[in-house]
């Protein structure tokens, strides 16, 4: 009799990362192209690409918005995202990681690990989720399987486990040797398909070598395959791929393959993998959330209370998608949901097998689904739907805090209500980007993750909506934190306005927190202070953070200590102590040591090697202190931790040194000091009426400290 597979094991849900330009939206084109989903080869230079519809995409050849594809390969679904390789577009990344189980690391066969790479790997870190990895451009001048590999392992730190030999290098990469089942896979000009063959005689020796090398890799870490070579010296086909679906899965070990996904080359086995070593719904732990204080479990079954997660919502000329990973029960077309976030009830109008822009109507969605639905007008990133009758809450996926802003206004004062509008929608599909009034000039600040980002924004602005604005130079997201700390600080509230008075005494020490964030902590004994109110004077404290001395900018990095106070048996209260803490930590901080801090990034800059030494010059006069230099065939790629401030302009002023040939990628690293002639301000120049830029004063209080890279406060 024969065994009737569980639907949800056919089921693959994962994402391509890598860094900008490794070849993640390219890959995703050959997938769609190799499953039959697609008929003609998209390319990204030509802006026809099925992930890349946007017409922002198309016309800067990056990917900046996840996409999500559906597609069927040997009986499996795959339910596929294209994430961005920009750093400015991270949290993207972050959003869609929250609701995969697997996914497929990108890297380039020549720059090896890249900044953004590196990144992305993190961020799948964080959320447990197993990769397996494609060394790409595998044709082009200077690749190395063996160099990039080595890469992966030194900056990532996996255990690479490489199942493939290329065939041919460079220009002349024609294939793979298949090191689990010894065969040759080779792929002729204009060939749809891989030819199966024997190895070549040339290449059998290394072959059996490496494939040497994977069995005892793989037997160290697999107790079974252990098992298997002690007793056989050797490990069979099946054997070897159950361990590697094992250790993928586990996260103890990244399958490693390669291919020329430009070529169509090297895909096939790509997919292949996918399904062999990344996991189903099955295969990963049951959902957990809370319910009234509770946690809970939810299995992959469409019999369980429906739960779902949303993460990603697309305002539509047809309507509003919201695109959410069902991760148990059954969503029907018309059916009520229970939104446990705003704790209302929506109804579902459609639902929709997502390709990008392109929609296929369903009647249902099962547990392990990704999908996209019609018809809810309240649910937003990171809500979680569920059913009425068995309402849970999922943790939401994180929210980067936005570290650059510019200050926006409409030119004509009639389009100031739909300006609102425009940037309340793009807040509502991106999280990433906030908006805000400054209280001190009453401008409306964008806030985002980097000057493309926001660059983006503007422009969705004027073309989705119509509308000319106006926009300043950007400015960056400012900290302040204690250098030097107070001890034995006082701090008494009295106020007696008639009726009940108001009265708190409070007594704090303030001291730097070399690990950022904040820390509070009590030591009153003998009921000095009631434990009731030790929380509101923390409550107070966390709003004294808001605001620091400097310029107005958050506080980070400090503990703060309630050592003693007092009481009164009529006028104190938790509304009196928090007052206390409030005023008490901001007198406190004007009394200490101040520090101003600023975002400081690591670049990668690649340049010709005989304009090295201008690109060096240029990083000093931005205050950028040097990490690193790596010659690789004719360039040298320049590592350095730079202020974000310095940044602004810096790919216009690039090119201009290397005529045109120096490319440069960012990520953030944290914060660290700045210099006493940083703005004092929440932003060094803000816009005025018209466009109009207005300038800030340098800061008088801070101290005049040099940047320590070494320790950044984060």
């Amino acid at each position: 009799m024969r065994t009737r597979t569980n639907p949800l094991a056919t089921i693959r849900n994962l994402g391509i990362l890598a860094h900008v330009d490794a070849g993640k939206t390219t890959v995703t084109e050959r997938i769609l192209y190799t499953t039959g989903t697609t008929y003609k080869r998209g390319e990204v230079h030509d802006g026809t690409t099925v992930t890349d519809f946007d017409p922002q995409e198309r016309d800067r050849g990056i990917t900046i918005f996840a996409a999500a594809v559906s597609c069927a390969w040997d009986g499996h679904r795959i339910n596929l995202i294209d994430t961005p390789g920009h750093v400015d577009f991270a949290d993207e990344v972050e959003r869609s990681l929250r609701v995969l189980d697997g996914a497929v690391a990108v890297f380039d066969a020549v720059a090896g690990v890249e900044p953004q790479s590196e990144s992305v790997w993190r961020q799948a870190d964080r959320h447990g989720v197993p990769r397996i990895a494609f060394v790409n451009k595998m044709d082009r001048a200077g690749a190395d399987l063996d160099t990039a590999v080595a890469s992966i392992r030194a900056r990532l730190h996996p255990v690479p486990l490489v199942v493939q030999l290329p065939i041919g290098s460079e220009d002349g990469f024609t294939g793979v040797v298949d090191l689990l089942r010894m065969r040759a896979l080779v792929w002729s000009d204009g060939a749809e398909t891989a030819q199966e063959g024997p190895v070549p005689d040339v290449l059998r020796e290394e072959a059996v070598r490496r494939r040497r090398l994977l069995e005892e890799a793989v037997a160290e870490r697999h107790p079974a395959a252990l098992e298997e070579f002690c007793d056989r010296e050797t490990l069979t086909a099946d054997t070897l791929a159950g361990a590697l679906r094992d250790l993928t899965r586990g996260g103890d070990g990244v399958v490693v393959l390669c291919g020329s996904a430009y070529r169509n080359r090297g895909v096939e086995p790509l997919l292949d993998a996918v399904v062999a070593y990344l996991p189903s719904p099955l295969d990963v732990p049951p959902v957990r959330g809370t319910h009234d204080g509770t946690e809970e479990e939810r299995p992959a079954d469409p019999a369980a209370p429906m739960t779902a997660l949303a993460f990603k919502v697309n305002a539509t000329p047809t309507g509003r998608l919201t695109y959410l990973r069902v991760y148990s029960g059954t969503i029907d077309k018309g059916d009520t949901v229970w939104d446990a976030g705003t704790r209302r009830t929506e109804r579902v109008g459609r639902i929709l097998r997502v390709r990008a822009d392109r929609h296929d109507p369903l009647e249902r969605a099962v547990a392990g689904d990704i999908v996209a639905l019609v018809g809810l007008k309240t649910a937003r990133a990171g809500s979680t739907l569920c059913a009425p009758g068995d309402p849970l809450v999922l943790e939401p996926p994180g929210v980067a805090e936005p570290v650059v802003h510019v200050a926006v206004e409409a030119r004509r004062s009639t389009d100031t209500d739909k300006l609102a509008a425009a940037l309340a929608r793009l807040t509502e599909e991106d999280p990433s980007l906030a908006v805000r009034t400054d209280p001190e000039t009453g401008q409306t600040v964008l806030s985002g993750m980097g000057e493309l980002h926001l660059e983006v924004a503007v422009e969705r602005v004027r073309s989705e909506h119509g509308l000319s604005v106006a926009v300043g130079r950007p400015g960056v997201a400012y900290r302040e934190t204690v250098g030097e700390g107070v001890t034995g600080f006082v701090h008494r509230h009295v106020k007696q306005d008639g009726g009940a008075g108001q009265f708190a005494h409070v007594v704090l020490d303030v001291e730097p927190w070399e690990e950022g964030g904040f820390v509070f902590r009590s030591t009153v004994t003998g009921g000095g202070v009631p434990q009731e109110f030790v929380r509101a004077v923390e409550a107070g404290c966390r709003d004294a953070l808001a605001e620091g001395p400097l310029g107005g900018h958050p506080v980070t990095g400090l503990r703060v200590t309630l050592t003693d106070g007092r009481t009164h048996v009529k006028d104190s209260s938790d509304t009196a102590f928090r007052t206390a803490g409030r005023f008490g930590l901001r007198d406190a901080l004007r009394a200490s040591g101040m520090v101003l801090l600023e975002p400081v990034v690591e670049v990668a800059v690649t340049v010709p090697e005989d304009a090295v030494g201008s690109v060096l010059g240029d990083l000093a006069a931005r205050r950028g202190r040097v990490t690193g230099s790596d010659p690789r065939g004719g360039t040298t790629v320049v590592t350095a931790t730079v202020p974000l401030a310095e940044l602004f302009g810096y790919a216009t002023r690039l090119r201009s040194r290397t005529q045109g040939r120096g490319t440069f990628t960012a990520r953030p690293t944290g914060y660290a000091p700045a210099p006493a002639a940083a703005p004092a301000r929440r932003h060094d120049t803000t816009l005025g009426r018209h466009g109009t830029l207005r300038g800030t004063a340098p800061p008088s209080t801070a101290r005049s400290t040099s940047p320590t890279w070494a320790n950044p406060c984060r």
